[in-house]
């Protein structure tokens, strides 16, 4: 089992900065790919972005594309997701999601693991 704990989320105007961290733990591996996800009310659990194990590649919703980064730290067991120019439409529960194969895929479908969330609010 993985477990996955997101912090970082919190109250920030809109065109500031946020930065979620997810950290894992128990069986955990860095060949993992680890994803971000974020539900708005109402709406349904949407992609945000993804990193491969080496960080080598990454994808991003054009929603934030240009906007957010995803990393990685291995040693640490931490993924990253800075945020920035940050909207009010961005606002949501961010997920972080691990997936346990090297397959870089964007559909939560394809994620086992799920921490909690953390939500980030985005006052206009």
């Amino acid at each position: 089992q993985v477990q996955l704990v997101e912090s970082g989320g919190g109250l920030v105007q809109a065109g500031g900065s946020l930065r979620v961290s997810c950290a894992a733990s128990g069986r955990t591996s860095s060949s993992y790919v680890m994803g971000w996800f974020r539900q708005a009310p109402g709406k349904e659990r949407e992609f945000v972005a993804v990193i491969s194990w080496n960080s080598g590649t990454t994808y991003y919703a054009d929603s934030v594309k240009g906007r957010f980064t995803i990393s990685r730290d291995n040693a640490k067991s931490t993924v990253y997701l800075q945020m920035n120019s940050l909207k009010p439409e961005d606002t949501a529960v961010y997920y972080c999601a691990a997936r346990d194969t090297t397959v870089v895929v964007r559909s939560a479908m394809g994620y086992r693991y799920w921490g909690q969330g953390t939500q980030v609010t985005v006052s206009s």
